[in-house]
């Protein structure tokens, strides 16, 4: 067997990290879980000091209810 080492750009990737078709799969992840969840709540999208972060949030009332009762975000992302 042979022995194989590989070495990671790490500029390259900080920049996939953080780039704009990371922020848009991230997105879409997060769009994929709020169709599970139904009204209440929203996403927003943002890019941070080291990579983009998606976050979904209950709105309203009823949704901050639910999600603190049953955990509906988390069950959601499975």
């Amino acid at each position: 067997m042979t022995n194989v080492r590989i070495t990671l750009n790490k500029a390259g990737v900080r920049e996939l990290l953080r780039s704009e078709e990371m922020k848009a799969v991230c997105q879409d992840h997060a769009m994929a879980a709020i169709s599970r969840l139904g009204p209440g709540y929203e996403v927003t999208a943002m890019t941070g000091k080291n990579r983009v972060n998606a976050e979904i949030k209950a709105v309203s009332y009823k949704a901050k209810r639910e999600n603190m009762r049953n955990n509906t975000i988390l069950k959601a992302l499975r």
